[in-house]
């Protein structure tokens, strides 16, 4: 597949059964790394507020912050399907403001569609409307950064049978919402497989089993770029960290031993050119 990926495109590969993958970027350099390597989905998170404006949540996360980073993303890929990440009380308010915000990722940022956290009638109510506007959504539930920051803490959702029960209804709820897929974020493995099975919109993963259409990881988690815990569900490809911070260390050095720069590295003139100067 080498055309710009859709909606449809990615709902066929759920009917033959390949697995998608997904990855967060929130710059154009990485952006454009993930998209050569055939990354088919990129999510510019509002984990950009921890992993790269160092907060210690999303919470402080605002519009402006994700406008500019989907920007940057949009600029490098040009097969990837791209989402965007709506961040804290850019649409709780109101569907109208809802709308308008989503909008933006469309218009201003070339996002291919919008993801929104919760479950629940009032998201339900809030994606019915935003895909009546003709902004494709995703649905995200389970441990959700967002509400988990002011509620219920960073921990895996759905482990009871009681709250088993209401993230497969609020699934249900958000497909017949018109989502048309539905993120699932640290649920237990079984109780994944029971909303892939019941749903006939696609489903991702980041930290809740194989049973998915495709998984999700942050970029910063695979290359060990993000260092104040690393989640159980995590696999760090590559810990880049360290070969950078030793690339620091040996330009400092250079510098306090004036072995940079060295002939190779600077402009030259003439002594011709000199004598006249």
């Amino acid at each position: 597949m080498t055309e710009k990926i859709t909606i449809t495109d990615l709902q066929t590969m759920k009917e033959r059964k390949e697995k998608i993958s997904f990855l967060t970027a929130y710059d154009y350099p990485f952006a454009l790394l993930e998209d050569r390597s055939g990354i088919e989905m990129i999510l510019v998170g509002d984990s950009l507020g921890m992993t790269v404006l160092g907060y210690k949540t999303t919470l402080p996360v605002t519009m402006q912050d994700m406008l500019r980073h989907a920007k940057a993303v949009s600029r490098a890929v040009k097969r990837a399907f791209l989402i965007g990440d709506m961040p804290y009380m850019s649409y709780q308010p109101s569907i109208d403001i809802a709308i308008k915000n989503a909008g933006k990722f469309l218009s201003e940022c070339q996002m291919d569609a919008v993801k929104l956290e919760g479950g629940g009638s009032s998201t339900a109510k809030t994606i019915e409307a935003l895909t009546k506007a003709g902004i494709p959504v995703m649905g995200h539930i389970g441990m959700t950064p967002q509400y988990s920051d002011c509620f219920w803490g960073y921990k895996v959702q759905g482990k009871d049978a009681k709250m088993a029960k209401k993230l497969i209804q609020d699934a249900q709820d958000l497909e017949n919402a018109g989502a048309f897929s539905i993120l699932l974020e640290c649920i237990p493995a079984k109780v994944a497989q029971l909303i892939y099975e019941k749903l006939n919109i696609l489903t991702l993963g980041i930290g809740s089993g194989p049973h998915c259409d495709g998984q999700l990881l942050i970029m910063h988690d695979l290359i060990g770029l993000f260092e104040a815990f690393k989640p159980k569900f995590v696999k760090q490809y590559i810990n880049i960290s360290p070969l950078i911070e030793e690339a620091f260390k040996k330009y400092h050095q250079d510098i306090k031993e004036s072995k940079f720069p060295e002939k190779q590295h600077f402009y030259h003139i003439s002594e011709e050119e000199l004598v006249k100067i």
